[in-house]
């Protein structure tokens, strides 16, 4: 009993200690701002006093020692050879009353209510007297406010003003989103340099490179007459050999604007030779055929091919709609395991290593490309269900190595700690889970007698776990995504036959409805939503181990074949990479020419 009495004592310990810390640096703060509050009444009181600042007919008394704290600029203004060290008084120009006020705030309480109305004199003004802190705390505040109706206007805003860091952000959210902003106001008061910048980049995010020469053609509607001459520019920076056969012939090479203009000519020329392939090994045409960079990636991680666990992973490309390798080596092999990303990390949970059922979580940072341990689970657990929730990490049921699972817990990554939770209604392996509408949903599953057909939801803000009505089917192995607003319930095993079948739950409606089934019966595979498309990965079909893909699309409501994995692999988990500085490490190269079975009839005849 000693050791227990001891592990309570070290936890009592350690809460206290930790609550000690916070209480100290609660009086730390408070005995700070008693401070900050205290010098500001001297200087509002005009007492110790030592400076004068006229800025804009207006006069701030203050103290040199305090302004040098938080201004380089005032740092090198009283310190300078050419200043007397008695000199009381200083005019500063370009800058209002308004905005000095502000900047005396900050100096002395290093706090300034920042708002939509004052930000961009505020940054400008900080960036003059050089208060680096609050550039920086303007620059995250702009980057907050980030939309697509604004992204352009503080993209340029940055540009003109050379705040190079919040100039990038602005523009990544502008070509991730490009989609959706090149509709609104501002997109379509951009200058020709800028719209070249954004169309000639390879992270645009566009579907189809239909979309960038249709943007053009709308630009240009908007001032035909200042604008029509761009033409040539822009058309030049457009990947014409992505297009497809008919969209070429009918939209580009025979568009007014296109065949009126003559630098427009020998640009059709080089991409029609590039489409025809009669150049593909030379420079000629090799800006119509690069691809795009996808925004985001599938990646597929461990699972059971046919010789045991595997450490395989693969990433498909959406744009090139080829599988990349991306195995690192010094991550063990891992199969029935749940795989999540949360804040540029990739989380690999549970499982089985081929030796034992673990507990363990492995985190990989897809940018440096390193593996790292993270805080053990409470409980080992094999064939579990991971998903995200609100920036936290929740692992359901699953199978210990002695028993079947009901117990969930969820991982705080600030904390690097994992809690119990309230346990779901039922003991659940196999199974799938998705957050959908501030819950987590779970379907299916086996409990060690029966391959189940209900499912149920947890509540984060009571701890409760509610039943909805069962699927239609029985599922173990089961595919379970959010997608347009609502639970699928995919494919899975029911004791008896392996499913292509697969039913969506409406939360609306509190119902289940089947929707078309898939290509491949599969159980034990990956799910996730790429693009806007519902993506089906491996599995097992009865009979083997799969290497299989295939998609849903909600607008034609119908699955269609994808490239196969290289590797065939059951009991494998996926996640869905954005946003990566590297993301050209988890692509296909982008200057190989793409394969197209389009035909080429029509082509043959250059353009008059």
């Amino acid at each position: 009993m000693r050791w227990i009495t001891s592990l309570v004592m070290t936890a009592i310990l350690k809460t206290e200690g930790k609550m000690m810390k916070q209480e100290g640096e609660k009086e730390m703060a408070s005995k700070l701002e008693m401070s900050y509050s205290a010098i500001k009444q001297l200087s509002l009181e005009k007492k110790l006093c030592d400076v004068l600042i006229k800025v804009d007919g207006a006069e701030f008394h203050a103290h040199k020692i305090i302004l040098c704290g938080c201004s380089d600029y005032f740092t090198a203004l009283f310190t300078s050879s050419y200043c007397p060290p008695d000199k009381h008084e200083y005019s500063i120009p370009d800058i209002s009353s308004e905005m000095m006020e502000l900047i005396m705030e900050y100096a002395y309480t290093y706090r300034v209510h920042i708002t939509e109305e004052n930000v961009h004199e505020l940054l400008i003004t900080a960036d003059y007297l050089m208060v680096r802190s609050l550039v920086s705390e303007c620059c995250a505040f702009l980057k907050a406010q980030l939309c697509l109706e604004n992204c352009i206007g503080i993209w340029c805003f940055a540009c003109v003003h050379a705040f190079e860091k919040l100039k990038q952000q602005a523009f990544q959210f502008i070509l991730h989103n490009f989609e959706m902003v090149r509709v609104s106001e501002e997109f379509l008061a951009l200058t020709v340099e800028q719209l070249g910048e954004i169309i000639e980049n390879d992270e645009l995010n566009v579907k189809q490179e239909n979309v960038v020469f249709e943007t053009i053609l709308q630009w240009m509607r908007h001032a035909p007459q200042s604008r029509n001459a761009h033409m040539g520019v822009l058309l030049a920076k457009v990947r014409l050999a992505l297009l497809t056969y008919d969209y070429f012939r009918d939209h580009v090479r025979n568009n007014a604007l296109v065949k009126d203009n003559a630098a427009c000519k020998p640009i059709i020329s080089r991409a029609l030779q590039s489409i025809l392939r009669l150049n593909v090994n030379e420079s000629l045409g090799s800006e119509f055929t690069r691809r795009r960079l996808p925004n985001a990636v599938l990646l597929v991680i461990g699972g059971r091919s046919h010789r045991g666990p595997t450490n395989s992973i693969e990433v498909y490309d959406t744009r090139a709609k080829r599988w990349v390798k991306a195995t690192c080596h010094d991550e063990n092999p891992r199969m029935h395991h749940g795989t999540v990303y949360l804040n540029g990390f990739v989380y690999c949970i549970g499982g089985f290593d081929g030796n034992s059922y673990t507990n363990t979580v492995r985190r990989f940072d897809p940018v440096t490309r390193t593996w790292a341990q993270v805080s053990p689970m409470h409980t080992r657990r094999c064939y579990v269900s991971a998903c995200v929730l609100a920036g936290r990490i929740y692992a359901l049921g699953g199978f210990s190595g002695n028993e079947w699972l009901d117990t969930v817990e969820r991982y705080e990554p600030e904390t690097n700690q994992w809690s119990m939770i309230a346990p779901m209604h039922e003991r659940r392996s196999d199974a799938g889970a998705t957050a959908l509408n501030g819950k987590v949903y779970v379907c299916g599953g086996f409990d060690e007698d029966q391959h189940l057909f209900t499912a149920e939801y947890y509540n984060p803000q009571t701890d409760q776990w509610t039943v909805i009505p069962p699927m239609r089917r029985r599922r173990c192995g089961v595919g379970v995504v959010s997608y347009d607003g609502q639970v699928y319930a995919v494919g899975g095993f029911d004791g008896i036959i392996f499913h292509r079948n697969a039913e969506v739950y409406n939360p609306q409606t509190n119902s289940w409805r089947a929707i078309p089934s898939m290509m491949k019966s599969r159980s034990h595979f990956g799910i996730e939503v790429v693009d806007d498309l519902l993506f089906v990965a491996g599995g097992r079909n009865g009979c083997a181990t799969i290497s299989e893909v295939e998609c849903y699309d909600k607008k034609t409501d119908a699955w269609c074949a994808v490239k196969d994995m290289k590797v065939s692999r059951s009991a494998l988990s996926c996640c869905v990479l954005s946003g990566l500085p590297n993301m050209a490490e988890y692509t296909a190269p982008r200057d190989e020419v793409p394969q197209s079975s389009q035909s080429m009839s029509g082509f043959l005849t250059l353009p008059a």
